[in-house]
């Protein structure tokens, strides 16, 4: 929710309030990080034929993974990912797929990718093609070996042609607002949280070709007439070539 993060505890929420009273432009980063998504899906689903999306630490907002990517190819299949119960039910109540494709929600925690890839198997075929979304999720791995362990655990269990897609808070615009809000967020929220250089980040891509135009700021990834306005929120594309 905050900085572009997905739990959405009460303490969370209430933490998230606080901050917002002092920096507003958070709404607009969460903002430009759910249109990131839509232009890479689109892209994904219209452009490169991929037809299968594994969306960790999904929340609740409009225009998610399974909605856009179904629109482009009705055959699409999802899997999302959270461990928020609230998210969950209504996931379940609201978030219908198409008939051709399929969508399911395993109620997991990134940090038991495990457990996830084995949930993920009911409904991904993983012979081909997947690509994994971790928007707004690894900042609350603080631990960057650890943050780092899981993605590659994840992209290690895919097959050549799929792509990974991270979105993250940084400092690289508004440092000190930044720093100020993370502070006050890890002071009242549930779940801590950290924010990564651009340098940390691009540790998510060794070894994945980076799509272009490499790691930017969320509204400036592939612009299609968006507010290119700069964000705190930094992210990238990388396919998996063997």
């Amino acid at each position: 929710m905050l900085l572009g993060g997905k739990d959405n505890f009460a303490a969370d929420r209430q933490a998230a309030e606080q901050v917002l009273a002092f920096m507003p432009e958070l709404v607009q980063s969460a903002r430009f990080n759910r249109e990131f998504l839509g232009r890479a899906v689109r892209h994904f689903a219209g452009d490169l034929g991929i037809r299968q999306f594994l969306d960790i630490g999904t929340g609740l907002p409009a225009n998610n993974t399974h909605e856009v990517a179904q629109a482009a190819a009705p055959e699409s299949r999802v899997v999302y990912v959270d461990n928020d119960p609230m998210v969950l039910v209504q996931a379940r109540a609201l978030l219908t797929s198409t008939p051709q494709g399929a969508t399911d929600y395993i109620d997991a925690d990134v940090r038991d990718p495990e457990r996830i890839l084995a949930e993920a198997r009911r409904t991904l075929d993983f012979s081909q093609p997947i690509a994994i979304m971790l928007l707004g999720i690894m900042n609350f791995i603080v631990d960057d070996d650890e943050a780092v362990r899981i993605v590659r655990r994840l992209v290690d269990a895919v097959p050549a042609g799929s792509y990974l897609v991270v979105s993250h808070p940084t400092r690289e615009v508004n440092a000190e607002a930044v720093d100020r809000a993370l502070a006050m967020w890890n002071d009242g929220g549930s779940a801590q949280m950290s924010v990564r250089s651009p340098r940390e980040i691009a540790r998510f891509f060794e070894g994945l070709e980076l799509l272009g135009p490499g790691l930017v700021t969320c509204s400036q990834w592939r612009p299609n007439g968006n507010d290119t306005t700069p964000t705190s929120e930094y992210c990238a594309v990388g396919r998996k070539n063997a």
